[in-house]
């Protein structure tokens, strides 16, 4: 089965699965939205959603967010993970948000990249989330499962996405990367599959044998 084959073979299931996507993050506004998704780095969904109600009846806006000191956030997600920095990063990106951005987070992935804590996976989550902006942000799930169907042969969650943008239109990114997340947390897992026993896994390579080492992100 040729790559394009592939392609199509995964959109027309993924699309039955999962014909409506909905960002796992919980949040009321685009800026607590930038801290969900800085907060989930190496954290899971599941428990960024059970802090940041607390975080945000303290603070809900960029306004009130910097007027906080950092060790009252630093206390409130330091379940999630990461938190001496995560806490100094959304303290001071509230600022410069407030300072430099009118208090809107900016709608350029370029902008946001430069704010503190936010790389491009966090930048291009927000941007397609938010903004419509078409973005394919990467994670382990989508790295790990592009290697298993044959998509991708990418050292780093860079090369992939890059990979994956040639392979998939521009119009199908937003929808596509929130499946393909879906569908390895639930039947392609890390542990779960090793490219040989989940559906897609089968279909895309019927003849596979042995499982296949993904290259780590």
């Amino acid at each position: 089965m040729l790559k394009k084959d592939r392609a199509q073979v995964i959109v027309k299931k993924l699309n039955k699965l999962y014909p409506e996507t909905t960002a796992p993050l919980k949040s009321k506004s685009n800026f607590q939205f930038l801290v969900a998704v800085l907060l989930s780095a190496q954290c899971t969904d599941e428990r960024v959603n059970r802090i940041t109600p607390k975080l945000f009846s303290l603070a809900n806006t960029p306004d009130k967010m910097m007027k906080l000191r950092v060790k009252q956030i630093y206390d409130i997600i330091r379940p999630c993970g990461l938190a001496p920095q995560k806490s100094k990063s959304i303290h001071k990106l509230s600022k410069i948000i407030m300072d430099k951005y009118n208090g809107k987070i900016p709608r350029n992935i370029e902008e946001l990249e430069k704010l503190p804590g936010v790389g491009h996976k966090t930048a291009s989550v927000v941007i397609s989330k938010c903004f419509n902006v078409p973005a394919f942000p990467v994670d382990t799930h989508i790295h790990r499962l592009a290697q298993r169907w044959g998509l991708s042969k990418g050292k780093n969650v860079a090369q992939t996405e890059r990979d994956l943008k040639k392979i998939f239109p521009e119009s199908s990114w937003n929808k596509l990367h929130l499946q393909i997340i879906f569908y390895g947390r639930e039947f392609c897992s890390a542990r779960g599959c090793d490219g040989t026993k989940c559906d897609i896994c089968k279909v895309c390579y019927p003849n596979r044998r042995r499982g296949i080492k993904t290259n780590k992100a």
